[in-house]
């Protein structure tokens, strides 16, 4: 009996010192925040796994909302290591609050419709007239960058919804509540079969320049510039052009 004791409590010792053994482990884990664009998910998903796989200590914890919205966030103090916007003009908001930005990708609009094309858009000045139109909200850089390419083309949209990022945009399309939308070529891409696409020579008005940047007081600010390195390095490079971006 005294035998089995023993064992029983051996293995609720190793038990408690591997447990422990864990959190010592976690406890050394790094976070690092990244607020981007919400355009930048499927890339910037795919490069946090390439960067993690270099530093295995390290998690990489991003949030995807429009620029306008993380920039204002940034400007009330919230915490985090890095900001992608898409955009100058959002950057430009918080310049004092970041450092050095520089420029990691270019982007264009195009239109996205369902599958099918039931409305049968051909061209950019077939969104106007009593078409279901979803766009973005104009301080968000697709909607922006939308206000631009319709007002030099001389078209005027009525959109039935304007929202907070591009991701809503597509998401009306996808679901088809929407005749069509303006959505970056590369939220288009990731979309893949869910909607057809509808190129413009229109959206050359309208090449968003896409800045990165370490945030002033940065919890982790060895991992942020490596981080924005990393991005703008050749992997960067290799992982934005396969998801439709060009890169400087």
């Amino acid at each position: 009996m005294m035998s089995k004791l023993k064992m029983i409590a051996g293995a609720v010792l190793a038990l408690v010192l591997l447990a422990g053994c864990g959190q010592a482990g976690s406890e050394q884990q790094r976070t690092l925040t990244v607020l981007a664009a919400a355009s930048l998910t499927e890339s910037f998903d795919e490069l946090g796994a390439r960067f993690t796989a270099e530093h295995p200590d390290v998690r990489v914890q991003f949030d995807y909302q429009g620029s306008s919205t993380l920039a204002e966030q940034i400007e009330q103090g919230r915490p985090a290591d890095v900001f992608a916007s898409a955009d100058e003009k959002n950057m430009d908001k918080v310049r004092d609050l970041v450092g050095g930005p520089q420029t990691f990708a270019t982007n264009q609009l195009t239109i996205v419709v369902p599958p099918g094309n039931p409305a049968k858009i051909t061209s950019l000045a077939d969104l106007s007239g009593d078409r279901a139109v979803v766009v973005c909200a104009p301080q968000v850089p697709c909607g922006s960058a939308t206000k631009k390419v319709t007002q030099a083309a001389g078209v005027q949209v009525e959109p039935v919804s304007e929202e907070n990022d591009v991701k809503s945009v597509l998401q009306k399309v996808v679901a088809g509540e929407a005749d069509a939308g303006l959505v970056y070529v590369t939220d288009a891409k990731a979309a893949g079969d869910r909607v057809q696409v509808v190129d413009f020579p229109e959206a050359q008005q309208a090449v968003n320049s896409y800045p990165i940047a370490t945030v002033n007081g940065a919890p982790e600010p060895e991992l942020a510039a490596q981080f924005v390195e990393f991005a703008r390095g050749p992997v960067g490079r290799e992982i934005l052009a396969a998801h439709g971006f060009g890169t400087p």
